[in-house]
């Protein structure tokens, strides 16, 4: 069962990343790159600013750099025990994929993209749903983010997949902490 999974899912790269095109390779290429989603980023800092204020914006910025890096080390944690190697790297798949020059050599499984994405974007549409109309409309950064990964066969769809799960767990638990913690209320 397990074997007919994988199998699958590198049928599923395959085809994926054979949709694409030279013309649309610098799109994603930049979409993968978390430097150019620094506009994204400064936008949701205003918001929890402009909601909090500066003391518990101020905390909420430090609690979510605690829930970026555990999503990150989280992630290194399940890459070094499963030890996939990508798409880029594998045997068997790298003659039916686009080749780049982009081959991270780090494990796949699963996608650190993917996952610290997601973390992010569900604890922020948590934390200002009440607050901001068209937060939800952030749910498009992972999901964006995520198939970067694959487009460029850095990581096979059951590794992103896997990585927005682990993603949507992380946020909605943080969140939850967050409450508990009583970071979600503005205080003076």
């Amino acid at each position: 069962m397990l074997d007919r999974i994988i199998q699958i899912d590198k049928e599923l790269l395959i085809f994926l990343n054979n949709l694409g095109s030279e013309q649309w390779d610098s799109f994603w290429f930049a979409i993968t790159n978390q430097f150019n989603w620094s506009p994204l980023f400064a936008l949701v800092l205003f918001l929890i600013f402009k909601k909090f204020g500066w003391k518990s914006g101020s905390l909420l910025l430090l609690f979510l750099i605690l829930l970026v890096t555990f999503s990150d080390q989280f992630t290194n944690f399940i890459k070094n025990t499963f030890e996939r190697l990508r798409p880029c790297n594998t045997d068997g798949v790298i003659q039916f994929i686009r080749q780049f020059d982009y081959k991270p050599s780090s494990f796949s499984f699963y996608s650190g993209h993917a996952a610290s994405s997601m973390t992010f974007t569900i604890f922020i549409i948590l934390l200002l749903k009440k607050h901001v109309k068209y937060i939800s409309f952030l749910i498009l950064f992972p999901l964006l983010f995520g198939y970067s990964r694959i487009y460029l066969a850095v990581h096979f769809p059951i590794d992103v997949i896997l990585g927005y799960l682990a993603g949507i767990f992380f946020g909605y638990l943080f969140y939850k902490l967050a409450q508990k913690l009583s970071l979600t209320t503005k205080f003076q």
